[in-house]
């Protein structure tokens, strides 16, 4: 093969692995780490404390009870992003959750009943119990 014919194959196979590198970049969030593993989702406590699932575009559970300042895991299953937000005031929000990711928020310190929201989906909501 001439060196004009070794040029010709070599330029297209080129520009495919420097298109294929531009669209890796592109798709990456910047973060080189590894992705952690999710944490245990159940109602129940965890090592982390309570959790929150998010799934099929609902809390689950939808009425959590926990401790005064305890820490709640939220792990979100679906596809699209979610938060846990209180929906009077500034008590708690988790802030965007991506699909397939997880966050975590603290239960504030005063007991009571706190409704919670996702900003997003608003038909999305659950209520908080502090005791």
């Amino acid at each position: 093969m001439s060196p004009s014919q070794l040029r010709r194959r070599a330029v297209p196979l080129a520009l495919g692995a420097a298109a294929a590198a531009l669209l890796a970049t592109a798709c990456s969030n910047g973060d080189d780490r590894p992705a952690s593993p999710s944490p245990a989702t159940s109602s129940s406590a965890t090592a982390g404390g309570q959790s929150i699932t998010m799934e099929n575009f609902a809390f689950s559970p939808a009425d959590l009870q926990v401790r005064p300042g305890e820490k709640i895991t939220v792990v979100n299953k679906d596809s699209a992003a979610h938060t846990v937000t209180a929906a009077e005031g500034d008590t708690f929000d988790t802030g965007s959750i991506p699909g397939g990711k997880s966050g975590m928020f603290t239960a504030p310190a005063e007991a009571g009943e706190y409704a919670f929201v996702c900003t997003f989906h608003p038909n999305m909501t659950g209520t908080l119990i502090v005791r």
